[in-house]
This record gives structure tokens, C-alpha cells and sequence, in this order.
């Protein structure tokens, strides 16, 4: 019971400010809580193993196989393989483009709202500054004014007030600022793991035994006008 008288002294003593920086904090921790949920769903997702797997197939020329993998499993990096493996037309560059716009696809869900974090820690940061100067305005004010025998009980108000309103703006920012950061180290290694697939699996699909047949060569250099096509050369020093 003390404990909830003190921390129910401390939210009044802080000014309206405090109501404010309440409901920021309320936000934050909503969007931290989705975020955390979805976020680390998607980071348990062994995306390494479902890569290894598809890897194998591929390896074997069984890209039936490596399709039906990557289509059961919802990780990030399960979209890149499914875009991938998707190409007809097994050239580098088109094999490249799919997995760069499939990575493109796939990390929004992941980063969205995480900015919002870091916008609702630096509010709830100056909303406590405010009410640090309102509670220091209040309390010279009220000094000048007031009686002698109550200037004491108004100076010890304002900057109660004062030191109330900071120590709970920074109370909200520091975990929102905190968790922001492991959230966004989280989905910095699930889009590392998302690049990673996109190069392994074009450069296992370029050199798969199914592959072989199907590669798209590099276009030959057109020859410059009035010089003789290769083994025309010959032809004329024959006719010679």
C-alpha cells in the first residue's frame, strides 16, 4: 500500500505533464509488444536450415523438390528462395533481380512502426523537459508571491513538480529506446540471413546439374561495321 501511495504522490506532484507522458508510454509499449511478437516469430524461423535444405535439392537438379520446401515454410528468407526458383530463364542478372525485389518484399512487415519508437522516446523525453520548466516557473513565481511562512511549501511543490516530470519522461524513454535497438538488431540479422539466400541459391542454381542445359549465355559483342566476321578471313585467303 505504500508503494502505491508513493508512486500515486510521485504522477500527481508531476502536473498535468505526467498524464501526457503516460499515454506516450502506453503507445510505445503497444507498438513494442507487436512488434516483439512478430519480430522474433520471424527470427525463430530457422531460415539457415530451410536454405541448407533447398540447397541440397538444388545440388541434385531435383528443383521440384526445392520448390515444394521453400512454399511450406514462412520465413523471410523462404520468399527469396520460392522468387528464385521461380526464374525460368536461369541468368545471373534475372536470378539476382528476383532475390534483390523478393528481400525488398520481405523486410517492410518486419521494419514497420519500429521508427515510431524512437520518435515516441525523444516526445516523451521534451514532454518531461516541459514540465521540468513549468514546475521551475511555477515554483519562482509562486515565491515571489506567496507569503513568507508558505514560500517553502511552494518552492518544494514546483520543483517536485519539476523533478517528478523528468525522472518519469526519461522512465519512458530509456525502455522504449532500449527495446528499439534490440528489435532493430534482430531484423538487421534476418535481412543479413536474406541476402545470404539470395547468393547462395543463385550461385547453386548456376551450377546445378538441371541447370546446366537451361543457363541463358552472355550475349556476344556485335562486330564493328566493315570488319570481317570471324572465319571470314580464312575464306578470303582461300579464294586467294
Amino acid at each position: 500500500m505504500h508503494e502505491l501511495s508513493g508512486l500515486a504522490s510521485f504522477f500527481k506532484e508531476g502536473g498535468p505533464v505526467m498524464y501526457a507522458i503516460l499515454g506516450l508510454g502506453v503507445v510505445a509499449a503497444a507498438i513494442a509488444l507487436e512488434r516483439f511478437i512478430v519480430i522474433v516469430g520471424a527470427a525463430r524461423l530457422d531460415g539457415r536450415k530451410l536454405t541448407k535444405d533447398v540447397l541440397n535439392y538444388v545440388s541434385r537438379g531435383d528443383l521440384n523438390s526445392a520448390r515444394n520446401v521453400s512454399r511450406m515454410s514462412n520465413a523471410p528468407a523462404a520468399q527469396v528462395l520460392q522468387a528464385v526458383l521461380a526464374v525460368q530463364e536461369l541468368e545471373e542478372s534475372r536470378l539476382q533481380s528476383a532475390a534483390d525485389d523478393a528481400a525488398a518484399l520481405a523486410m517492410p512487415p518486419l521494419t514497420r512502426r519500429l521508427a515510431h519508437l524512437n520518435v515516441l522516446a525523444n516526445i516523451a523525453t521534451l514532454v518531461g523537459l516541459l514540465g521540468t520548466i513549468a514546475g521551475l516557473i511555477t515554483a519562482f513565481a509562486a515565491v515571489g508571491a506567496a507569503d513568507p511562512s508558505q514560500r517553502s511549501a511552494f518552492l518544494a511543490g514546483g520543483i517536485s513538480m519539476a523533478l517528478n516530470a523528468t525522472a518519469f519522461g526519461l522512465l519512458v524513454a530509456i525502455p522504449t529506446l532500449v527495446t528499439q535497438g534490440f528489435l532493430v538488431g534482430l531484423v538487421e540479422g534476418i535481412a543479413e540471413q536474406v541476402e545470404e539466400t539470395g547468393i547462395r541459391v543463385t550461385r547453386a542454381l548456376l551450377a546445378s546439374p538441371a541447370a546446366r542445359g537451361h543457363v541463358v549465355p552472355m550475349p556476344a559483342r556485335a562486330a564493328a561495321p566493315g570488319t570481317p566476321a570471324r572465319g571470314q578471313f580464312g575464306a578470303q585467303a582461300g579464294a586467294v
